[in-house]
């Protein structure tokens, strides 16, 4: 059911027994992610309760999640916008990244069992039968790729044993996903994803911790060098300030 805008009602949603507010979570999260909800743009909440047909309550939990999250920032006394897209804030993105998942794929790469290789070597083949983007010669965000490559990510570091490294990392992706979304828009041809994860999978399995470690990091620096250009032609950033470019 979509209201007269053509959005769905999240209250006739899927997914029985999640709150109203997890749904808001849910649907401003992705429109943050894919880029429909731009960086910088207000988030209104009157605007909100139309778009998504839900009361002002849960909009305000959802909005306040994710600025824990880092995908919105709180204006003071005057509501939520979409976080900004900043090359110095994708610097400092880039390096916890490198820290924190580089350290936790070397704990899963030295006492990962077979369950952990299985986990790897299945959401590995189910990310790369999908298409990056919905579109053949435009770049249009798929969903399904994005939580599929965010499944992937998370069957590499599955296994180091630490709930809270990994909520962190979850959290680190997701903040990740709107910048590698804003650089696909104008280099998603320039850069073959699947191969940099078929040597990803290829070092973690042969258990080279240091090679896949580095892997891992040259795999997000990468993103860094191309989110800096898409921010350099959209005029938010520059690619100078971005490590690795």
């Amino acid at each position: 059911m979509a209201d007269q805008n053509g959005a769905r009602n999240l209250l006739t949603g899927d997914a029985p027994g999640k709150t109203l507010a997890t749904h808001a979570v849910s649907a401003l999260r992705q429109g943050i992610l894919d880029g429909a909800l731009t960086p910088g743009s207000r988030l209104r909440i009157e605007e909100l309760r139309s778009r998504f047909g839900m009361g002002a309550s849960p909009l305000r939990e959802a909005l306040s999640q994710l600025a824990a999250e880092g995908l919105v920032q709180r204006l003071d006394q005057r509501g939520f916008r979409v976080a900004t897209a900043e090359a110095s804030e994708l610097n400092d993105l880039i390096e916890t990244r490198c820290l924190i998942e580089g350290a936790a794929l070397r704990a899963s790469i030295e006492t990962g069992d077979d369950c952990w290789e299985e986990r790897i070597i299945i959401a590995h083949r189910r990310l790369s039968r999908l298409p990056r983007s919905l579109g053949a010669e435009k770049f249009i965000p798929n969903p399904e790729w994005d939580k599929l490559h965010l499944a992937f990510h998370n069957a590499l570091i599955g296994a180091c044993r630490a709930t809270t490294v990994l909520e962190i990392c979850e959290t680190l992706h997701h903040r990740a996903t709107r910048f590698r979304n804003l650089s696909n828009a104008v280099a998603w041809r320039q850069r073959e994803v699947g191969h940099e994860h078929d040597a990803l999978v290829a070092a973690a399995l042969e258990r080279r911790a240091n090679e896949a470690v580095d892997l891992l990091s040259s795999h997000y620096r990468k993103t860094g060098v191309l989110v800096g250009e898409a921010l350099a032609v959209s005029g938010r950033g520059s690619r100078p300030e971005i490590q690795g470019a």
